[in-house]
């Protein structure tokens, strides 16, 4: 029992697979294999009929033979057009050979029950053909007959119902439940074919969801790569800068020492001759240490990311601490330096970074301007801050310089009114330093009529905003 039941599957299969290929796809496989099962009924029903006629005994027209056996002949035409992959043409031979042969057993006014077959080809003709065309000419084929065979071929010389009533209502019925199952079989087909796309339609949305994050990620990743890149060649050029730093602005100071030294020791140099070249070697030594300070400085601030620790600040205070560091160097120009800073003034910011903002913004100052010129030191209360000036009667700057000094990591410098040279690293240590305490730097000048650098600082009170941002 068992192996009938696996030689009836394997046929099953077998039958089902006529005519396939790999290339088609899944809903024309199906509408294949059922396909092909029709066919393999229609050659079972072209063989019984046959068989019945004979096993009856009874004396048939040869054109009754012919009308009994179509149904074997036209499947069997089917299935090898089908073998040869020629679907089209197969299912047309189908819908056209099986109305016409049913009209003819009408035609000969024949009445077996079977005219609702015809409304069966031209149902299953609109599921099974792919061109419009070939619809339209089988389902009109089918609804002609079954049309002419209730006006034109109604005069029955034989009538099945008079004979095998039982036999002509089970043909009817047979119809029927062929052309509901066919209905139904397009239904779930449609359905199953909207449940597919809907499948595919969700994979490709999670498809292109994927490939919208890989291209996003990609694109992330790209940026990050650029800004290391720009990173890269900010370093470079500032490790360019600053080898070109230490070996002239710093070397230069150093040797000039040292050959002042060699010289007192060589040449016996009298006191006076030494006193006259002390103030020059001052001035390059001033000038060295502030540089070497702003250079720890920045070193710092890029090694550790030197975090801002405020305190409650007097401005006042500070600038007097920063007048000393630097009596030598004014004294060596005969300038004089006025500070207006008559009583404490208050702010909240970080000691060192404000002392080294005072200590760049007088130096520049005083390398700016001329003999015997004047420099101001003054603050102004405002709402929320206090804004601290410098102001100079130098040689001024113009507007362009202005811009080039205001821009974020831009070295610009030109030399002092008595040749001093400057890295600009001070002018951009300052501005990194305020902006890093909640303040900021500003600039006015015209040329030949002086400078006025200012900065603000959150004044003493407003000591929360700055704690948390750092």
């Amino acid at each position: 029992m068992n192996t009938a039941a696996k030689n009836l599957s394997a046929f099953q299969s077998y039958v089902k697979n006529i005519g396939y290929k790999p290339s088609l796809g899944s809903y024309e496989k199906r509408k294949l294999s059922i396909f092909n099962l029709m066919n393999m009924v229609g050659v079972v029903v072209g063989l019984l009929i046959p068989i019945v006629i004979l096993l009856t005994k009874e004396d048939v027209p040869v054109y009754a033979w012919l009308i009994a056996c179509s149904p074997m002949l036209i499947s069997v035409l089917v299935l090898l057009l089908t073998h040869y992959h020629q679907y089209e043409l197969s299912r047309i031979c189908y819908f056209t050979l099986y109305p016409v042969m049913t009209g003819v057993v009408y035609a000969v006014h024949i009445d077996m029950g079977i005219e609702f077959f015809f409304v069966l080809y031209g149902v299953l003709s609109v599921f099974f053909l792919q061109k419009v065309y070939n619809i339209i000419f089988c389902f009109t084929l089918s609804m002609f007959c079954y049309f002419a065979e209730n006006t034109f071929w109604n005069h029955y010389t034989y009538r099945l119902e008079d004979t095998h009533y039982y036999f002509f209502i089970f043909n009817h019925l047979l119809a029927i439940f062929f052309i509901f199952y066919g209905l139904l079989l397009i239904k779930n087909e449609n359905s199953r074919f909207q449940q597919q796309s809907q499948e595919k339609n969700f994979q490709l949305r999670r498809s292109n969801l994927k490939i919208l994050r890989h291209k996003a990620e990609i694109a992330e990743k790209a940026a990050l790569l650029q800004e290391q890149t720009h990173q890269l060649t900010e370093l470079n050029t500032l490790k360019n800068k600053l080898f070109s730093i230490i070996a002239h602005d710093l070397k230069n100071p150093l040797y000039a020492l040292r050959n002042l030294f060699r010289n007192i020791q060589r040449y016996d140099l009298p006191g006076q001759e030494i006193k006259m070249l002390v103030p020059d070697m001052v001035n390059e030594l001033g000038y060295t240490t502030g540089l070497m300070e702003n250079l720890l400085q920045w070193a710092k601030s890029q090694m550790y990311a030197e975090a801002v620790k405020p305190q409650l600040l007097d401005i006042s205070k500070i600038t007097q601490e920063v007048l000393q560091l630097l009596r030598l160097q004014a004294d060596a120009k005969k300038i004089y330096i006025r500070s207006k800073l008559e009583r404490p003034v208050f702010v909240y910011a970080d000691k060192d970074m404000i002392n080294l903002v005072l200590r760049n913004l007088l130096s520049n100052a005083i390398k700016f301007t001329p003999v015997e010129g004047t420099i101001s030191i003054e603050a102004r209360e405002m709402l929320s801050h206090i804004e601290v000036y410098v102001q100079d009667t130098g040689m001024g700057i113009t507007e362009e310089v202005i811009q080039k000094l205001m821009m974020e990591d831009i070295y610009y410098t030109t030399k002092g009114t008595d040749g001093e040279v400057g890295t600009g690293l001070g002018l951009m240590l300052c501005k990194e330093f305020l902006s890093k305490n909640g303040g900021r730097m500003h600039v006015q000048s015209e040329p030949g009529k002086g400078s006025t650098f200012s900065f603000t600082l959150p004044k003493g009170g407003e000591l929360t905003n700055i704690t948390q941002g750092v």
